[in-house]
């Protein structure tokens, strides 16, 4: 069997074929995303489609505090727990107390928060969950007891 090679035009319509899809990926391509300009994701999710969060998109989620951990204290300080979404997954919050006041949340308290998300093999950790100092970006806050934390 001897095999033909493409003709000119085949050959244009799979390689312009190929440069849409790769164009395509990147464009879709939550890595390539956080490279742009303003660093700002540019979509933004809520719980009833937490199946398709991307690392670097914003979020907004409630949940229930599962525990709290102790502070990181390496670098910018923050405050840390862990909250557990109605589907039963969990996301570990880091909310930067350098730049916003403690939330005093405990263990079975209902928060609503907006954050950056980024994933991981535990579920994920949210955090830019206070003002942006630099006023570039809109920021997170945490809700808690009618109060909002930024």
């Amino acid at each position: 069997m001897k095999y033909r090679l493409p003709g000119k035009k085949s050959l244009l319509a799979l390689l312009t074929l190929v440069a849409v899809a790769t164009f395509q990926f990147l464009e879709n391509d939550p890595a390539q995303r956080s490279l742009s300009s303003t660093n700002q994701p540019t979509t933004e999710q809520s719980n009833d489609s937490q199946a398709n969060w991307l690392a670097g998109e914003w979020i907004t989620v409630d949940g229930t505090v599962k525990r709290s951990l102790p502070d990181d204290n390496e670098g910018s300080r923050h405050q840390r727990f862990i909250l557990a979404l109605a589907d039963g997954r969990t996301l570990l919050v880091a909310h930067n107390i350098d730049l916003a006041q403690r939330v005093p949340v405990k263990s079975g308290d209902r928060v609503s928060l907006r954050g950056r998300y980024e994933s991981n093999t535990r579920g994920g950790v949210v955090h830019w969950t206070h003002h942006d100092p630099d006023r570039r970006r809109s920021g997170g806050w945490i809700e808690f007891n009618g109060k909002r934390y930024r």
